[in-house]
């Protein structure tokens, strides 16, 4: 022992003298790795960010985006730690999105929000599974991402919940005992929301033949007068509408040039400002009406008031926050929270327990309280178009 003691001591010698020799910055160099050993950062909290920054669903990313990025100006702390977020840009491909999910992973981030887009969460699952990585997806409604999946959770409704809120608008709101169903063929996400509308109108009016209306059209088409054709003759006042905004923008603009005075009924897609633009002038409460997770003009708590305020700040007293961007912000709340609530150096499992098991979370859409499937039980709004920005026309409160 003794005599590698002193040829370790020789050793370290020849060294300094080699360092010195050749100047201070080699030293400082030596001095870094050798000396002052790199303790590991516990100062911030990693939250990491997996959305398409790029490509064809880059618009939605960037909302949603948006919304975490403005929450993490108004919250930049968990218990005195800056929080650090963290980008993947799954660049709107499938391919694409399985490499981004496992970068991300391997930067071992507390907690991931997103992605827009469902089946890039359903890619990213199984790998956020097995790392036991709490993930929150903001705008995913394909019931699937959460399922068998205790680490993923979501802050909008599935696409059934939707259906069936759109059906107690019509029983509740309208007091209407019927309405008709258009859904583009080949569809199950659209199948799946006219499903439990369909259910829930049976169901509260004890009533088989509720849904007297159930017409099917093209994806794309051009001219929908044969399905709106069917609808006036089937005298309802209520239409679920299915499809993507496209669709949907001239079916309603459609319907009102025929003069039907049909309101449609559509998904948290006719919120954005594309439906509008589409539709122009037929985007009237009277034509539609949808579901909503967050209306400016029913901020109902003092986290929506902090976010509008926020919001207002850098885009102006007169702008209309999607919803996107409330719902991006609102799970950058509750990552925060339940990190916070968890504790310092906290596993992912404790921080994922921390989420299903702290109750009510204030975000900007209401409070939001996950069930076992990691879905949210919460406050939904039926909005409609009001000149350009989308007013609140009722309130759901969870069943």
């Amino acid at each position: 022992m003794k005599r590698y003691g002193r040829g370790a001591a020789v050793f370290m010698v020849i060294v300094l003298a080699t360092v010195l020799l050749s100047g201070c910055a080699t030293f400082e160099n030596f001095k870094e790795a050798f000396i002052d050993k790199p303790q590991e950062d516990t100062t911030t909290v990693t939250i990491g960010v997996y959305e398409p920054m790029t490509g064809a669903d880059s618009d939605g990313g960037k909302l949603e985006t948006e919304g975490i990025e403005l929450a993490n100006e108004v919250y930049p702390n968990v218990d005195g730690k800056m929080v650090e977020l963290v980008y993947a840009d799954n660049s709107s491909d499938i391919y694409a999105a399985e490499t981004a999910i496992r970068e991300l992973i391997s930067k071992e981030p507390d907690v991931i929000l997103g992605s827009y887009g469902s089946v890039y969460s359903l890619i990213a699952g199984d790998y956020i599974n097995e790392a036991k990585i709490p993930t929150i997806a903001i705008t995913n409604t394909n019931p699937l991402v959460t399922a068998n999946n205790e680490y993923y959770f979501r802050v909008c409704y599935v696409d059934s919940d939707q259906g069936d809120l759109l059906a107690r608008y019509v029983l509740e709101h309208k007091g209407e005992t019927t309405a008709g169903i258009m859904i583009p063929e080949g569809n199950d996400a659209a199948m799946e929301l006219a499903t439990a509308f369909s259910d829930r109108m049976k169901a509260e009016t004890g009533n088989e033949d509720a849904i007297p209306l159930y017409e099917q059209y093209e994806a794309g088409a051009e001219d929908f007068t044969s399905q709106l054709e069917a609808v006036r003759a089937s005298g309802v006042r209520s239409v679920l509408l299915t499809g993507s905004v496209n669709d949907c923008a001239n079916i309603v603009r459609e319907a009102d040039e025929m003069g039907l005075g049909v309101q449609f009924l559509g998904d948290t897609s006719w919120s954005e400002k594309k439906f509008k633009r589409l539709a122009g002038s037929s985007a009237t409460a009277e034509n539609a009406a949808f579901v909503n997770f967050f209306v400016s003009d029913n901020a109902s708590n003092e986290e929506a008031r902090v976010f509008l305020e926020a919001y207002h700040e850098k885009h102006g007293e007169n702008s209309t926050p999607e919803d996107s961007v409330a719902l991006g912000y609102d799970a950058y709340v509750v990552a925060v929270r339940a990190i916070e609530e968890a504790g310092e150096g906290a596993s992912g499992k404790e921080i994922r327990d921390a989420m299903e098991e702290q109750g009510q979370f204030q975000g900007a859409s209401g409070l939001i309280t996950f069930n076992n499937t990691g879905d949210p039980i919460k406050t939904a709004f039926i909005g409609s178009w009001d000149g350009n920005q989308v007013v609140s026309v009722y309130t759901l409160d969870p069943t």
